[in-house]
């Protein structure tokens, strides 16, 4: 089996107990330990992503330092597999930390299931919508929301 398959399947598994406990038990203790836990979060995810991007490396930042992108240096650059896998793998990592982010803006909000759990599936479909929608289902005029402090108390009870 190809190296880039065994990632991506190792990625794309990895992530769905972190949604899973977001989108069904956000203010569980494991949820709090896993989810609020940048180690476990990221850091497998980073495995497979630095396995296929160290060859990639020079070709990538030579083709954006060299010129600037246009869509037809895209186009050629995703045609390689490994890079579109990196593309794959960069998408889960950064879904999967906008919706920690919004999950906990939902916790400090304490929004119910039935609004968190929707944004949440959004975040991980459609990220950047996700994650408007998360913003403005928990912005309070007058009120900023400092998951800064809620991720350091989440942290902090494991």
């Amino acid at each position: 089996m190809e190296l880039s398959v065994v990632m991506f399947w190792f990625a794309s598994i990895w992530i769905l107990p972190f949604w899973s406990l977001m989108w069904f038990v956000p203010k569980h203790a494991l949820t709090r330990r896993f989810v609020g836990d940048l180690r476990w979060c990221f850091m497998p995810l980073l495995v497979p992503y630095i396995v296929l991007a160290a060859p990639q490396v020079g070709t990538i930042l030579l083709t954006f330092a060299s010129e600037m992108p246009t869509p037809q240096i895209v186009f050629e650059l995703f045609e390689d597999t490994d890079v579109i896998m990196l593309g794959w793998l960069h998408f889960l990592a950064f879904d999967l930390f906008i919706g920690r982010f919004i999950w906990l803006r939902m916790l400090q909000a304490e929004r119910p299931l039935y609004v968190s759990t929707p944004v949440l599936i959004m975040c991980m479909m459609m990220g950047p919508l996700g994650c408007a929608l998360g913003l403005a289902a928990t912005w309070e005029k007058g009120q900023p929301i400092d998951t800064q402090s809620l991720a350091s108390q989440v942290a902090a009870e494991k």
